[in-house]
């Protein structure tokens, strides 16, 4: 009778161990950027959250559909937020203007500059090529957060539009600085693999076998982002666009096409992957 439950332990114990042991399934954040930029653009982010896979929503919140975007994030009360701190205005057609008195980030229309690093076709017209102050750095980022979190309070991270948050050492500084101060998180800091897609993603048929080919990549126990911008193929959209990014509407409408596509939904279940928010980070 000892044998027995000796043995009946032993293989308990192993079954348990054998549990543990197995990895966790791989996490996901699907994110959807640069909400506030058109109507269409809203309306396509709150699709891509109501029914499809996409987690985590950020708001522009200098930009001119910011008002609409704090009123449509209500029909959506679970979905992940986060501030998408800005310092530019890029597209030809449609402009926003900084927040705060920060006239070192202001071109001469007083528009944010349209680019943050050097471009050919925008010459002298990128913040990096003009003479920024941190100060004024702060000062419109400390707007914008504090907005954005009085007309959405349960904004939880912050992040960064075309690469501003990461202007250089001193910037990254100011941000991780805010951050802690407004209690939000800073994915910067986070431990995310970043994902992308694998393979040619101009075309729709191309997007969606490349994010489909992205999700067979995954490894088990890892945490990962993907990061794109959700829209619709409408006039509004396609009115919008800079030098070197013109199909704008084509591309963003792909992507809602990929991130509601029922195939995409069941990979997504066969394979196990968890889709989270940035305030699921650390649980």
């Amino acid at each position: 009778m000892e044998t027995r439950t000796l043995l009946f332990s032993l293989v308990l114990i192993a079954s348990l161990s054998a549990v543990k042991a197995q990895p966790k399934p791989p996490r996901l954040i699907v994110r959807g950027d640069d909400m506030g930029y058109s109507h269409a653009g809203n309306e396509a982010l709150v699709k891509c959250y109501k029914d499809g896979i996409e987690k985590s929503i950020e708001v522009l919140v200098p930009s001119p559909w910011f008002p609409e975007a704090v009123e449509m994030l209500k029909q959506i009360p679970t979905a992940d937020v986060g501030i998408h701190l800005t310092l530019t205005s890029e597209w030809d057609n449609v402009k926003w203007r900084p927040l705060s008195d920060c006239p070192s980030l202001r071109d001469a229309d007083g528009y944010f500059f349209p680019m943050v690093r050097p471009n050919k076709d925008y010459p002298k017209r990128s913040v990096v090529e003009n003479d920024w102050k941190l100060a004024d750095i702060e000062k419109e980022f400390r707007a914008q957060i504090e907005l954005a979190m009085r007309k959405i309070p349960r904004i939880s991270h912050i992040s960064g539009h075309m690469g501003c948050t990461s202007l250089n050492d001193e910037v990254k500084a100011v941000v991780t600085k805010l951050a802690s101060e407004y209690h939000l998180r800073n994915p910067g800091e986070a431990e995310l693999a970043r994902a992308g897609y694998i393979g040619a993603h101009t075309t729709s048929a191309e997007k969606l076998q490349s994010f489909m080919s992205m999700l067979e990549s995954l490894e088990a126990g890892k945490t990962y982002m993907f990061v794109d911008h959700p829209g619709l193929d409408t006039p509004e959209v396609r009115a919008i666009h800079h030098i070197g990014y013109e199909n704008v509407a084509a591309d963003r409408q792909a992507v809602t096409d990929v991130w509601t596509n029922p195939v995409v939904k069941e990979l997504i279940k066969k394979k196990g992957i968890q889709l989270i928010g940035y305030s699921d980070l650390g649980k």
